[in-house]
């Protein structure tokens, strides 16, 4: 269990992640209002986001979540798929909605609450699971395959990401629509 009592910073990325949820839907509120999608913008972005929906999509069907360390699936690739999944989706967005101050808006976004979610997460995972995260954070921990499952995937939320998704295209595709 993490001690955040034990490390001041932590304890700070803690909060900071804590309001990660709040300050998305700020930004995402900002990021709508700024947006002047095109059709050709949303052509370039939209399979760019579907692209990181894809990546998340694949690691929540692998991942579980507080009872191990996951090392099937993307897992086996990188240590934060559904991270970089949500950065990946996050570029898609900033080229859909075709403005510097959603791309300015969305990046320093996912810049400060990926890295102090990943620190989070990563001081967790040593903290629950010590050896066995050290061995896989070197690269040196194999597990055995583990098929992708729909369970987990919505198990983890998974199919609340494409909804929300899936929305954040509509909104854009309205947007485009009422400027052609």
């Amino acid at each position: 269990m993490l001690d955040l009592d034990a490390d001041p910073f932590l304890r700070f990325l803690f909060r900071v992640a804590r309001r990660r949820v709040i300050a998305g839907f700020v930004v995402a509120a900002v990021a709508f209002a700024g947006a002047r999608p095109s059709w050709s913008s949303l052509a370039a972005g939209v399979p760019i986001a579907l692209v990181g929906e894809g990546l998340r999509l694949w690691a929540a069907g692998h991942l579980v979540k507080g009872r191990e360390v996951t090392m099937s699936g993307p897992y086996r690739l990188m240590r934060h798929p559904l991270y970089v999944g949500s950065a990946i989706i996050g570029v898609g967005f900033v080229v859909a909605a075709a403005s510097s101050l959603v791309a300015g808006v969305v990046l320093a976004y996912l810049t400060v609450m990926m890295a102090a979610a990943i620190r989070l997460e990563e001081a967790t995972l040593r903290a629950d699971f010590g050896d066995a995260y050290a061995r896989y954070a070197a690269g040196d921990a194999t597990a055995p395959p583990r098929r992708f499952s729909v369970r987990r995937a919505t198990g983890n939320g998974e199919h609340l990401a494409l909804l929300g998704l899936a929305a954040a295209v509509l909104l854009l595709c309205a947007r485009a629509w009422q400027a052609a």
